[in-house]
C-alpha cells in the first residue's frame, strides 16, 4: 500500500455523510445518598491531606488581556500559590488539558465546579455555566481527545477508559469548539489503551499484513476526521498514534511503524486540504532520553516520514527533569527541524486513594517526588514543564496537562463505615458508565492487563480538581504564569 492515486479517497471522501449527534448530557447524579461523600472541600497546600484551602483564587490588580485571553500584569497576583512569572511565552503557546474522560465522568454523576462553588456543567444552556468555558477561564487555550477504534466488546459492552469512540469525540469536542479551545486528536489506532506496553491492532484489522493494515488506517482516518471537521470541531493537531516508541498498532518493525505513520500523515493532509483546515501532524512518544529520541527521530527522517511535530510523555517521577526532557527535545527540534511539545504531564497533590482502585503514584509506589506532595507542588511541577518549553522557543509549541478531571464518581474513604458500600457502587457505576480506567469487558481484548485489573482511576490525585469536583489553585498556574503570583 501507499502508493494508490488521492482518486480512491476522493471517491471514500465523497461517500462520507456527516452525521448528526444526538443532544448533550444534562449534569445527573448517581442517587448517591448523604454519607455517600463526606463534607469538606479542597486541598492542603503543605500535606496533600483533604481540606478546605486552596480552591478560591485571588485577584489581581491593573489587569488586562491578551490575544489569547491569558492575564498580562506588571504585578503578581494575590494567591494561595507561589508562581514564577515566565517571559516569553508567546500567544499561540499551547496551555492543553486531555479530558478524554470526561464525557463518562459526568454520565457517571460526578460533578465539578467552578471556583466560586457554582456548578459546571457538561452542555450548558442559556445562563448556564459550562466546564469546558471554565476551562478557558483557567487559560485551557487546547482540549486533547484519545479515539479508539472500536472500544465494545462483541455484545456491546464498553471496554471503559471513558468510552473513547469517534462519537463521543465528535461530542466532548464540539462542546470545547464552542467554548474557543482548539483540539488536538488523538488517534491511538487500537480498540483501548495503546502505550509503550500494549499497542494492539484494532479486532477488524488483526489478521491484515501491512500493506492491508496501512490502508485500513489511512480510509479510517480520513473518515473519522472528516466526520469531526463536519460536526464543527476545531480540530488543530492530530496525533497518529499514542506513545509509539515500541510499536504501532500491532507492528513493531520500524519500516512498518514508518509506513501507518506515513498513511495516517497522508489522510491527515488530504482532509486538511480538501476542506481547508490547517492541522498539524504529530508523532508521539515516551520513555524520553537523548539516544533513543535520537534514533527515533533519524529513522522517521531516514523512511521520509511526513509530521510536523515531535510529542514526548513527560511525568516527572518516571522521566527525570524538566530541564534534561527540554534539552532532548531542543535538540528535535534543532537537528530535525521538528516543532516540539509536551502530549501529557502530570504531578501529584495528595497520595490519598480516593476511589479505592488504588494509585499509579501512592504511598507505596517507590517513585522519586521531586516536588512537594501538595497542591503548591503540583504547581510547581506543572509551571517548570511550561518554562522548559518555552526555553526551547519558537519550536516549543506547548504542554498538555494529562486527565485533570479524571476523579472519583463517588468519594471513598477506607476509615469511614460505609467505605465498603461505596466501593460497591463504584466498581458499578466503572461497569456502567466506562467512567474506570478498564470494565470487565475489556478483558476480551487485553487480558494481561485489564483483564487482571480492571476497576477505577489511579490517577485522581494528579487530577486538578478535588476529590469532590472542586478546583484546585494549580489549576490556575495556566494564567498565573503570565502575572506570577504571590501566596497572601
Amino acid at each position: 500500500m501507499g502508493r494508490k492515486s488521492k482518486n480512491i479517497i476522493a471517491i471514500l471522501l465523497c461517500l462520507i455523510m456527516p452525521v448528526a449527534f444526538a443532544g448533550c448530557l444534562k449534569n445527573n447524579t448517581t442517587g448517591k445518598d448523604k454519607d455517600a461523600v463526606p463534607s469538606g472541600t479542597g486541598v492542603s497546600s503543605g500535606s496533600g491531606d483533604i481540606s478546605s484551602e486552596n480552591t478560591v483564587p485571588g485577584g489581581t490588580e491593573d489587569e488586562t488581556e491578551n490575544n489569547n485571553g491569558s492575564i498580562q500584569n506588571t504585578e503578581p497576583a494575590k494567591a494561595g500559590i507561589n508562581v514564577t512569572r515566565i517571559n516569553g511565552l508567546g500567544e499561540d503557546f499551547i496551555f492543553g488539558a486531555d479530558i478524554s474522560s470526561i464525557k463518562s465522568e459526568y454520565e457517571s454523576g460526578v460533578k465539578y465546579y467552578d471556583f466560586e462553588g457554582n456548578s459546571l456543567l457538561y452542555s450548558p444552556g442559556d445562563g448556564e455555566k459550562g466546564f469546558f468555558m471554565f476551562l478557558k477561564e483557567c487559560g485551557i487555550n487546547w482540549v486533547r481527545i484519545r479515539v479508539w477504534n472500536d472500544p465494545y466488546d462483541e455484545n456491546g459492552n464498553s471496554y471503559g477508559g471513558g468510552n473513547n469512540d469517534l462519537e463521543t469525540a465528535i461530542d466532548t469536542g464540539k462542546l470545547a469548539t464552542d467554548a474557543g479551545l482548539r483540539v488536538l486528536i488523538d488517534f491511538h489506532y487500537s480498540d483501548f489503551w495503546a502505550d509503550p506496553g500494549k499497542f494492539q491492532p484494532p479486532k477488524e484489522w488483526q489478521d491484515m499484513d501491512i500493506d492491508s493494515k496501512a490502508q485500513a488506517l489511512e480510509v479510517y482516518t480520513v473518515k473519522s476526521l472528516t466526520k469531526l471537521v463536519d460536526s464543527g470541531v476545531d480540530v488543530g493537531m492530530v496525533q497518529i498514534g499514542n506513545e509509539t516508541v515500541n510499536g504501532l498498532s500491532g507492528e513493531t518493525d520500524w519500516e512498518n511503524i514508518c509506513q501507518l505513520m506515513n498513511e495516517g500523515s497522508r489522510a491527515v493532509r488530504y482532509v486538511a486540504d480538501t476542506m481547508e483546515k490547517e492541522i498539524l501532524v504529530a508523532l508521539h512518544f515516551t520513555d524520553i532520553s537523548e539516544s533513543r529520541y535520537r534514533s527515533i527521530a533519524s529513522t522517521l527522517q531516514d523512511r521520509q516520514v511526513d509530521y510536523d511535530v515531535f510529542a514526548t510523555s513527560y511525568y516527572p517521577f518516571w522521566h527525570g527533569t524538566a530541564e534534561n526532557m527540554a534539552a532532548t527535545m531542543k535538540i528535535i527540534a534543532e537537528e530535525y527541524g521538528k516543532k516540539v511539545m509536551v502530549a501529557e504531564t502530570s504531578y501529584v497533590y495528595t497520595l490519598e486513594d480516593g476511589d479505592g482502585h488504588g494509585q499509579s503514584v501512592g504511598k507505596d509506589s517507590g517513585l522519586p517526588l521531586d516536588y512537594d506532595v501538595s497542591v503548591q507542588g503540583q504547581a510547581d511541577a506543572v509551571a517548570n514543564v511550561i518554562q522548559a518549553m518555552a526555553d526551547i522557543g519558537e519550536e516549543g509549541l506547548g504542554v498538555f496537562y494529562w486527565e485533570p478531571a479524571w476523579i472519583p464518581v463517588q468519594l471513598y474513604k477506607k476509615d469511614l463505615k460505609n467505605h465498603k458500600r461505596i466501593l460497591r457502587e463504584n466498581k458499578k457505576i466503572w461497569e456502567e458508565k466506562g467512567s474506570g480506567w478498564a470494565s470487565k469487558a475489556a478483558g476480551s481484548y487485553d487480558a494481561d492487563d485489564a483483564g487482571k485489573w480492571y476497576g477505577g482511576s489511579s490517577w485522581d490525585n494528579q487530577a486538578l480538581f478535588d476529590f469532590k469536583g472542586h478546583p484546585l489553585e494549580s489549576f490556575l498556574v495556566f494564567r498565573y504564569v503570565f502575572t506570577g503570583a504571590v501566596k497572601k
